[in-house]
């Protein structure tokens, strides 16, 4: 896969984003950088309560990536594969939905400032899905901070992620919808959608799954 050695997988909560960044790293033997999510203390607080915890639990997940982010440094990207389940920009998503004007200027000053240290990845897979499949997905997996999501917080950030990932620009793009594709259990899909990671040079591409096409 050359010139594809920093690969990153993203997405709406529950889309699938760490499983196929685990499936990816295994079949091209890559270093895997998972997101840490559950360490955050204001998590399940923020769940309660969006308003009073939004600012504390931004600026943590904010220099927990950015530090993710900075280890990646030690690791020799020209010899070594990375697959990782987050972008570090990703935390500007969250942080345009959940923060005041006041707060959102200052996390913007911090984050300006961090995100310098941060490496682009060569190649970004963004993982969609419709709001009831993710609904689904996560109840499913039954994580305890999760369960008290809203229906309304699900879609807003599904559209705040879309937004986004209709103007990106900063690396190559793969968009995928996850709808009708299962890269766990069938082999054809995920060997599919591999192929078509490691074969995309620049711009942005909207894959279509194999059982879709006309």
């Amino acid at each position: 896969m050359p010139g594809k050695n920093y690969v990153a997988i993203e997405g709406v909560i529950g889309v699938g984003k760490t499983t196929l960044a685990s499936l990816l790293s295994k079949k091209w033997g890559a270093h895997l950088k998972l997101e840490i999510v559950e360490e955050n203390p204001f998590l399940a607080d923020f769940y309660q309560d969006m308003r009073g915890h939004a600012f504390q639990t931004q600026l943590f997940f904010l220099l927990s990536r950015h530090r993710q982010q900075t280890e990646l440094k030690q690791i020799d990207m020209f010899m070594e594969r990375v697959v990782s389940d987050y972008v570090f920009a990703k935390d500007r998503i969250f942080a345009n939905i959940t923060l005041d004007d006041n707060e959102l200027t200052l996390y913007k000053r911090l984050a300006d400032l961090l995100e310098r240290e941060v490496a682009k990845p060569d190649i970004v897979v963004y993982l969609q899905a419709s709001l009831d499949v993710l609904m689904d997905r996560i109840r499913k997996r039954g994580r305890e901070f999760e369960r008290d999501m809203s229906r309304e917080y699900i879609e807003t950030l599904n559209e705040a992620y879309n937004y986004f990932f209709f103007h990106y620009k900063d690396t190559p793009l793969i968009v995928v919808n996850t709808n009708d594709i299962d890269f766990v259990d069938s082999t054809a899909d995920f060997e599919e959608l591999a192929r078509e990671i490691e074969e995309h040079e620049k711009g942005t591409a909207y894959y279509v799954p194999i059982g879709t096409r006309a």
